[in-house]
Parts: C-alpha cells; structure tokens; sequence
C-alpha cells in the first residue's frame, strides 16, 4: 500500500501546513492563494522537498476543474440585485477593458521581453483578465465592506471575464500558429467568438432555469444541504463540459448557471452554500500548490527583470487605462475608478492559460509561462496584500453602522427622511437653493447623481454634503448631512 500512502501522506500534509501557514499569513495581510503558491514551489524541484512535477496536461485538467467550481461557487453568491448596479461597468470591464489590457501589456512584452509582435499579444492575453478565485477570496477577507456599487462590479467583472481572455489566447494561438506559415488568420476566429459567447450563454441559461426546477423539487424530498452541493457541482462539471464539447464558453455557462440557480432557488441553495465554500477552497488549494509546483524558480531568473518590469506595466499602466477608458462614461468617482484598477488581482487564470501554449507547442512557450508566472506572483504579493489599506486609504470603505464616530464622519451628523422638500432643507441650514429645489431631497439627489444610487454616494450643496444612508430598492429613503465642508469632486460621484 505503500504506493497509495506515500503519495497521500505527501499531498495531505502539504495542503494542511498550506492552510496552517496561511491561517498565520493572513494576519499580517498576505494573500491566502499566495501561501498555496509559494508552498507548491518550496515543495517542487528548486526547493526543499526537491519533488520533480512537469506533468502539464495534469495541471490543465485539474486547473480547467478547480476554475469552473470557483465560478460556479461565485455565480451561486451572485444576486440579480447586484446587476443595478454592476452589471454595466462590468461587462464593459470584461470585454472592452480585458482587450485594451490585453494590447497594451502585448506592446509592452515586445520591448521588455523581444517577442515578435504576435507572440507578444498572445502574453498580453494570457495576464489580461482578473481572477475569479483571487478576487473572490481577496475582497471576502481583505476586512472591509465596499459600498455596493464597488463591490458589484468587481465580483461581476471577475466573474465574467474569463470567457474573453480564453477567446483571445485562443485567437493570438491561432494568429501565432498562422504567422509561423506565413499565412493570414483566416475568419475561424470571427466566428469562434460567436460560438464561444453564444453557447456558453444559451447552455447557460437553460441549464440553470431546468437546475432550478429540478433543486426544487429533489430539496422538497428533505436532502440536506451536503448532497445538494455535491448536486450542484456535479451538475455545473457537468454543464461546463458539455459547454465546451460544442464549442462554447464552459466559463461563462458555469457561472452563469450558478446565478441563475441561486437566484430562482434561493431557499433551497443557501443550505449549500457552507459546502460550496469548502468546495472552492480545496479547488483553489490544489490547483495553487499544483501550478507552484509546476513552476521551477531556476528557470524565471533569466528573464526575472523584463518580467517584473512587465507586471508593473500592467499593474500601473494597462489596467488603470482600461478601466479609466471603460468606466468615464458611467461616473464612477476618481476614487472608485482607482481602486477597481487597483483590484485587477491575476491569479491562477493567467498560469492555466499560459498551460495553452506549451500544450499547441507554440515556440517560446517557456517564456509566456515564465513571464505570466512572475505577474501572478507580484499581483498577488502587491495587490492582494494592500486590498484594505487601498480601500480605506481611498475611501470606497464603509463603515460599521455600529461604529458611532466613524459612521458620523463618514454619513455626517444629521439624518434626513429623503421625502422632506429640498427647499425646506436648504431655507433651515442656510444653504444656496438649486433651480429644481422643489423636489424631495431623494429625488433630487438621484437626479444629480446621474446614476444608480448607492450607500455612500455624496453631493456637494454651498458648505453642505448630502451623503445616501440608506435605500429601499433604488429608492433613496435616508440622506445624511455634513456642514462646514463641500466637495469639488465630481457631483454625486464621491463616496465617504
């Protein structure tokens, strides 16, 4: 049996200092994923447990598992309520925002690492997406409580964007693949695009609207919330793959499916959730000591510094000029603007897809690896360390309602009903009336605002800042009052 315990014994003890360590690490503000990585790496070929790993279709396999329970556990927590806020900006984000990132980090690797111009898209498509997992894990543990808008559209995006940055790997293979025959890409990839996005969302939707009806019915019959979960995976495995078989998006179906369980079966699907949890952790611990053992430090030195000069690019150039470029038109304050371009964490998404290479035997497939690699590496130690400090340093952070002084100097030291008449208002407090001053405080706030309300969201009066408190719906019910400062931020674009 000693061929079964060896192995077990390894494997078991690794992931049990993995999470002891990370138990430890997350309270001086490391990342959790982080702890996995490095733990895989320490127990690989360059370091101390000196174990030997290249098996890349295994690491593919499981990595294409682990993501799609990751994104189905993330599409179970993900309510349509969110959508009024998120969905916009976020498909924006993972579209439109997941291409200018993915060019302009591709422009930046042909300088910093000499690849040819193809070759150096097809990196910037590897490290353009954010990662479900990372996000995910980081945002529900970094401590603090974004205001809703924030929040949606990072968990959205996150979500989301998976299906784009595959299609694009999967476009500059084909585009490398072409340039090496001295042949021009033919429409194959117009048109796997259709197909990608077009089935992952119909097998999507479908399956989740019948899941639903099918949850219903078993959780009547008093299967408890283990059984269900282990239901839910096995279907959203199975949807995934079926997804992929005909060409879609086995990403976006599974996510997509989850939501919609979620959403037309909440009562039967929150008994599951505990058990998704522990799900997706053990996906995220494996598939992360798996891709740091794959990785062979020795090997990145070479082009360490190019690669490091790349992360930084993406990190301070490409994602904060992808995000600017897709979230001007919507309002978003230059402090939300900031941290959402802040929070691009790259994750083990960019490792799988960099598998995608090596697997098609694309040449320099060892460099995109190499390279994608250190990006994760510096994402997660730089941006998944500084998530809090980002968001209370920027102010997208609201505060405990039971913490009397900080909510009073985040929502001001009055509290208006938000149907009282804005004349009213600003004839009591001396303040400068505006030409529509007729209207309830509410109403006039969400006029000038420009754009779903949420908690937080503030505008300048004369010497007063009205701050939304509190919501019903999209209906602004309770405004807080803050005298002797006004803002010259942009109007109802501030957060507290």
């Amino acid at each position: 049996m000693d061929f079964v315990n060896v192995p077990l014994f390894a494997a078991a003890a690794l992931v049990f200092l993995s999470v002891l360590a990370g138990l430890v690490s997350t309270r001086i503000g490391f990342s959790f994923l982080l702890v996995f990585l490095l733990a895989g790496i320490v127990a690989g070929e360059d370091g101390p447990g000196g174990l030997r790993f290249d098996d890349y279709r295994l690491v593919f396999w499981v990595g294409n598992i682990a993501l799609a329970v990751i994104l189905l556990d993330g599409g179970l927590r993900t309510a349509y309520a969110t959508f009024r806020t998120g969905l916009k900006p976020a498909a924006l984000l993972a579209t439109l925002g997941v291409v200018v990132s993915a060019a302009l980090t591709g422009l930046a690797a042909m300088l910093l690492l000499d690849l040819d111009l193809p070759t150096a898209l097809l990196l910037g498509a590897i490290v353009g997406s954010t990662d479900a997992a990372a996000v995910f894990a980081l945002l529900g543990r970094s401590g603090v409580t974004l205001n809703e808008r924030v929040a949606a559209t990072l968990e959205i995006e996150s979500g989301v964007n998976d299906p784009m940055a595959v299609y694009l790997t999967l476009a500059c293979i084909a585009l490398v693949a072409a340039a090496a025959r001295g042949e021009a890409a033919g429409a194959g990839i117009a048109i796997a695009f259709v197909q990608q996005f077009g089935w992952g969302t119909m097998a999507g939707v479908a399956s989740g609207v019948l899941m639903a009806l099918l949850l219903r019915r078993v959780a009547a019959r008093d299967a408890g919330g283990g059984i269900l979960a282990l239901l839910l995976v096995a279907g959203g495995l199975s949807v995934f793959a079926a997804t992929g078989t005909i060409g879609g998006s086995g990403f976006l179906a599974v996510y997509l499916f989850g939501m919609i369980v979620a959403n037309r079966a909440i009562t039967e699907v929150r008994p599951t959730l505990p058990a998704m949890d522990g799900y997706a952790w053990l996906a995220q611990a494996v598939m992360f000591l798996l891709l740091g053992l794959l990785v062979t430090p020795s090997l990145l030195l070479p082009q360490l510094l190019p690669s490091l000069g790349l992360a930084l690019v993406l990190i301070f150039v490409a994602r904060p000029v992808a995000v600017w470029l897709c979230l001007w038109p919507l309002r978003f304050s230059r402090a939300e603007t900031a941290f959402i371009a802040w929070v691009g964490l790259r994750g083990a998404v960019p490792i799988v897809l960099a598998l995608f290479p090596l697997l098609a035997g694309v040449a320099q497939a060892q460099v995109l690896f190499n390279a994608a690699f250190v990006v994760v590496l510096v994402s997660l130690l730089l941006q998944g360390s500084t998530i809090g400090w980002a968001a209370r340093r920027l102010g997208v952070a609201l505060p405990d309602r039971d913490d009397e002084p900080r909510a009073r100097l985040a929502f001001g030291d009055f509290e208006l009903d938000a149907g009282l008449p804005l004349a009213a208002i600003c004839d009591f407090y001396a303040l400068p009336p505006p030409p529509d001053g007729a209207q309830p405080l509410g109403s006039w706030l969400a006029d000038t605002i420009k754009r779903p309300p949420v908690v937080g969201d503030r505008v300048a009066l004369g010497r007063a800042t009205l701050i939304v408190r509190a919501l019903d719906g999209s209906r602004i019910t309770r405004v807080g009052l803050k005298l002797g400062e006004a803002q010259d931020d942009d109007a109802g674009a501030g957060t507290p």
